[in-house]
């Protein structure tokens, strides 16, 4: 069985890497802070944002929504309220789904 390597999941995440895993302005990660309650990032001495993995998986749920399945904010807020759960599970199979690609690509490029 080939050696498995495993990930290093961060305890927080700043502002800067957020921005840089969803390519978005720290203004919009900070509109949808304001805007979605499941949003709640701890802040430091300095009041930097530090992210939670659970946050950076919400955020990955509401760029979903609003993004790939055409959500308006409200509808994104109301979707969430109903239907948390189901979603994080969604958002967990779309994840998998797209490390499997991923290593299928590095397979396919090593052939």
């Amino acid at each position: 069985m080939p050696y498995k390597d495993r990930e290093i999941t961060k305890l927080y995440y700043t502002m800067g890497e957020v921005t840089q895993m969803f390519d978005v302005n720290a203004s919009q990660i900070r509109y949808y802070e304001r805007e979605f309650e499941i949003l709640q990032p701890k802040k430091n001495k300095k009041g930097n944002r530090l992210f939670s993995p659970d946050d950076v998986e919400n955020l990955r749920i509401i760029f979903s929504l609003v993004k790939d399945k055409g959500y308006t904010l409200q509808g994104a807020k109301d979707h969430l309220r109903s239907n948390k759960g189901e979603e994080k599970e969604n958002q967990k199979v779309i994840d998998s789904l797209e490390r499997l690609k991923h290593f299928l690509l590095e397979v396919k490029e090593k052939l």
